[in-house]
């Protein structure tokens, strides 16, 4: 059966536009994301492992190797059970480091150009031998529905239409830095199509030639030679277990695979699914391969077991059949030839090009860059048109295909060291591979291109090996593989790493974090923008700088350290898509940046810890012990019940952990990198005045709502740069906000119940006190009434006046001394700390507690300086007052002494209460503060006194202490700050404020 040309030809356009629109519709999001990024459409588009020699070529090779075909699809369903181990790993830091490209990962984990060259060069060298088995296998197609046809237009119109669809889709974005759902889509459709029409022509030569099942047994059985000339070559040994390890590296070396499988953005949950459903793709498309081959012998066909695919349905008289399966064989040429080309264009651009000509790209570098791998992917595709046409013998499609994955599999050994073996270097990486690769050359691909025609001989080839080179690729792989390994590791034992080779090491097997500088070379977005701008244009690092900002969601204005740490690794990132990851991270860090300034520890820890908080973040060794470690001392300063803040030396927020942002309101996200000063208030004031020594340990914070108010404690502590291992001056702060609300108004209450159990027991003087005018008033009114003389009775009136006056003055100082008091959680007047003389206060303590009867016995003398004041709450010094005159009255015999003196030290006061008393026992003075706790009988004291004492006088950022000998006396010592004169008040307080 014959087919006109014009129909093939419009047979393969119409296709290839098919394949664009619905590229285009999911580039468009007509079709949608949810089914673009199905991860059955991923899998599929791992499919495009399965070229024309798989399609077409697997038949022949059955015919010629036996059940050895079935090793090209045993190594990948080996690889993904293997996907933990080898895929996972690398689609993580592929993901993580914007390496979109075979070359990028190289290149990142053994640090050179070099690498990215040497490997480009390789996978450029191996790749366009196999594009051009593809137009081969196309044009062989073709001529055996058209056999007039010539292979000169086929060619050439097929290596068009390719170079169309890819230049205008395929290769219209400028880096994989984002899944392409078009691309995907486009190949995944391809997988479908070539799976459905080889599963057709599977059920055509079952059915109709063989008759069915039954049929194709009892053919079988009648010819038991045709099942032998199968099983020999495998029971022979002759290269199947070198294929298994060929296809193994195959299914993700070759760069068509790297770029699907990795490059385009895929999910982890998109790869386990892969791990299932490619080897279910590949075996399906395995089934067939063995009726098509006993049918094409059956028929006797005269043709090639190559395009058995196209003769066996032809053979049965269809006619809409063989046109199914040339589209087939189209769709499995087409998308490796695409994608191959996409991935080997980048990687040129990256290494060949741009480390040269990066100053050349002018003022449009985007559109540059695109037109220039535009204009690469049609050079490769028409330098493998140039190789099909130099070809004069084409033998089997395999061939090509074998040579080229002996090639890609001289990537193992250094893929290997990227993932498992962290003492790998640049040295023995290029050492192994360049010798790996001229045994390659000399063992497989000059045996290639003598048998092809392309070169008169092998070069003597043959007689240096030694053996065959044309029957078997079993030679070239064994011979390449070794000495790659042995001069890999041999060279890795004996040379060191470089600083970077051991990051990137650590990096690769997941022992370590982040990679890049540990300080940022610019002091904003626009010097970062500025610093690219001269490499790559005004437009294009404003572009790069806003696409990163976009991404961090953050602003351009008002950055910290952090964010510019952030920002610049998300630019690096982004640009390794555009230009790899070397040239990315000499445009981001120039060589010449400054580090080594201590704010670059506080960025650096800041950064660390945020990429740390990351999920599946999946670190392995001392790595991850060390971030269980990190991870469960972090949590112990989350759930700290009291707010933590540290700070760089510049002051910029760190930490900031949940405690802090119950009490402040303030997220840590948006605390974060914020200099202290920058923090709203009231919190930002307060700290930042607490920091600076300017402000007091405790405050009353008023909230935004006026109604509440917080009464908190700061504490801080200075951060050595010993502590990171360094060096030189402090480098940061801590400082710890206590929450005292709830606390402080429970201590208002204990102090107003302290005062109002004084007010009961000063109740009976109170009584006496009163009744002595009393009984005057009441005798001098009597005789009032009585008296004619009219002066004598105005003298008896002021006489009653002044004993009212006298009862006033008694009651009142009473009522004043049992009010409550401000609260600590409700907002009160201004000014309650003021300027306060201290001898009239103790007058006025001493004339209270003479009202006890406790107190009448004892003599109190007031000895403190009339010059001396305190800045203090008028009514709570007095209360300290009562309680120690009380204690020490209650100590002292009757008719003892009891003296209350004051000095001046420094910017304090200190108030001594001085008895003669019993003294304190050393077993009670380790307990005397404590709340309740009374050496008094039952019913005689409350125990309150010294706590309720000891909290004013803090409150007041004061201290008390007692010095005190049994049998001797007692002297306790209350300290609190001075007050001056009031012009000079408020320097005083600071100078005090300073030393608490």
């Amino acid at each position: 059966m014959t087919i006109a040309t014009s129909t093939l030809s419009l047979v393969a356009l119409g296709y290839l536009a098919l394949l664009f629109l619905l590229a285009h519709l999911a580039e468009r999001g007509t079709i949608p994301r949810r089914f673009t990024g199905n991860p059955l459409v991923y899998s599929l588009s791992l499919g495009v492992y399965a070229t024309s020699w798989t399609y077409f070529g697997g038949v022949g090779f059955a015919g010629s190797h036996g059940l050895t075909f079935l090793a090209v699809c045993l190594g990948p369903t080996l690889a993904c059970i293997a996907a933990p181990l080898v895929w996972q790993p690398i689609l993580r830091l592929s993901r993580d480091q914007q390496l979109t490209s075979l070359a990028d990962l190289f290149a990142f984990r053994y640090r050179g150009r070099r690498v990215g060259v040497f490997v480009t060069l390789l996978a450029l060298v191996a790749s366009v031998p196999y594009i051009a088995q593809q137009i081969h296998a196309v044009v062989d197609s073709a001529r055996a529905l058209a056999p007039t046809a010539s292979p000169t237009a086929l060619g050439l119109g097929f290596s068009a239409l390719l170079t169309t669809f890819t230049v205008l889709f395929g290769a219209r974005h400028l880096t994989a830095r984002e899944r392409h759902g078009g691309l995907a889509l486009a190949v995944a459709f391809e997988s479908v199509v070539k799976l459905v029409a080889l599963l057709a022509v599977g059920a055509a030569a079952l059915f109709g030639v063989h008759g069915g099942i039954g049929g194709l047994e009892a053919y079988l059985a009648a010819h038991p030679e045709v099942t032998e000339r199968l099983a020999a070559p495998v029971r022979e040994g002759t290269g199947y277990s070198s294929l298994i390890l060929l296809s193994f590296g195959a299914a993700f070396l070759l760069p068509r695979q790297y770029h699907v499988a990795f490059a385009e953005g895929a999910e982890e949950r998109s790869l386990r699914f892969a791990a299932v459903a490619f080897p279910v793709f590949l075996l399906l498309l395995n089934l067939p391969v063995l009726p098509i081959l006993w049918a094409g012998q059956r028929l006797g066909l005269d043709a090639s077991p190559d395009v058995y695919v196209l003769a066996v349905p032809a053979a049965l008289g269809s006619t809409k059949l063989p046109l199914l399966a040339f589209l087939g064989g189209v769709s499995a040429a087409s998308a490796m030839v695409i994608v191959t080309t996409i991935a080997v264009a980048g990687m040129c651009v990256n290494y060949f090009v741009l480390p040269v000509r990066l100053d050349k790209l002018g003022e449009d570098p985007y559109r540059r860059l695109l037109w220039l791998r535009r204009a690469l992917v049609a050079a490769l595709i028409f330098a493998g048109y140039g190789f099909y046409r130099v070809q004069e013998r084409g033998g089997l499609l395999v061939e090509t295909g074998l040579v080229s994955f002996v090639a890609f599999a001289q990537f193992l050994p250094g893929l290997l060291g990227v993932l498992f073996w962290k003492r790998a270097t640049r040295a023995g990486f290029l050492s192994g591979l360049g010798a790996g690769s001229l045994v390659w050359v000399a063992a497989a691909l000059l045996p290639l291109l003598s048998r092809t025609g392309v070169l008169p001989g092998d070069l003597g080839a043959r007689a240096l090996f030694g053996a065959d080179l044309g029957e078997s690729w079993t030679l070239p792989t064994v011979l390449s593989l070794s000495v790659n390994v042995a001069l890999f590791g041999g060279v890795s034992l004996r040379g060191g790493q470089s600083p970077e080779e051991a990051e990137a090491a650590r990096i690769c097997a997941r022992e370590a974090i982040v990679v890049g500088p540990p300080a940022t070379p610019w002091g904003s977005a626009s010097e970062l923008e500025q610093a690219l701008a001269r490499k790559l244009g005004a437009a294009v690092a404003e572009a790069e700088i806003t696409r990163a900002l976009g991404e961090l969601g953050l602003s351009r204005e008002g950055l910290g350290r952090a964010d510019l740490r952030r920002l610049g690794d998300q630019v690096e990132r982004n640009l390794s898509g555009l230009f790899g990851p070397i040239l990315a991270r000499l445009l981001v860090h120039p060589a010449d940046r400054g580090e080594g300034d201590d704010a670059a520890i506080a960025d650096q820890l800041r950064f660390l810890d945020e990429r740390l908080n990351r999920p599946a973040l999946g670190l392995t060794g001392i790595a991850a012990e060390l971030d269980l470690l990190r991870r469960y001392l972090r949590t112990v300063l989350e759930e700290l019940p009291i707010g933590v803040c540290a700070l760089g030396p510049r002051r910029d927020v760190i930490l900031w952990n949940r405690a802090l942002a119950r009490t402040t309101g303030l997220a840590p996200e948006v605390a974060s990198g914020l200099p202290l000063e920058r923090l709203p208030a009231p919190f930002g004031p307060i700290l930042s005045s607490f920091a600076d020594d300017t402000a007091r340990a405790e405050a009353d914070v008023a909230l935004d709502d006026g109604r509440r108010r917080l009464a908190v404690r700061l504490h801080k502590a200075s951060l050595d740069a010993e502590s990171a291992g360094e060096t030189g001056a402090p480098f940061g702060l801590v400082l710890l906000l206590e929450d005292r609300t709830e606390r402080a108004a429970l201590e208002a209450q204990l102090v107003h119940r302290d005062r109002l159990a004084s007010v009961g027991r000063l109740a009976a003087g109170v009584a006496h006190e009163i009744g002595n005018p009393l009984t005057g008033i009441t005798c001098l009114a009597q005789n009032l009434a009585e008296e004619p003389d009219a002066a004598e009775a105005r003298a008896r009136a002021r006489l009653i006046l002044e004993q009212a006056g006298r009862i006033d003055a008694i009651v009142r100082s009473l009522l004043g001394y049992s009010h409550a008091g401000t609260s600590a959680v409700e907002p009160g007047p201004e000014g309650t700390f003021a300027r306060v003389p201290l001898a009239p206060v103790v007058d006025q303590a001493i004339a209270l507690v003479r009202l006890d009867r406790t107190g009448k016995r004892i003599q109190m003398e007031n000895v403190c300086p009339d010059d001396l004041a305190v800045h203090a709450d008028r009514q709570r010094l007095t209360q300290i007052l009562i309680n120690l005159l009380t204690n020490a009255c209650d100590a002292s015999q009757e008719g003892g002494s009891v003296f209350i003196d004051a000095e001046r030290q420094d910017a304090s006061v200190v108030l001594r209460v001085i008895d003669a008393g019993t003294g304190i026992p050393e077993e009670v003075k380790a307990r005397m503060f404590d709340p309740f706790f009374t050496t008094k009988p039952r019913g005689e004291g409350t125990g309150l006194g010294l706590a309720v004492v000891e909290s004013i006088a803090r409150e007041h950022g004061g201290a008390v202490w007692v010095e005190s000998e049994p049998g001797v006396g007692t002297t306790v010592h209350v300290r609190l700050p001075l007050a001056l004169a009031p012009r000079l008040g408020e320097d005083a307080l600071s100078a005090f404020g300073g030393t608490t």
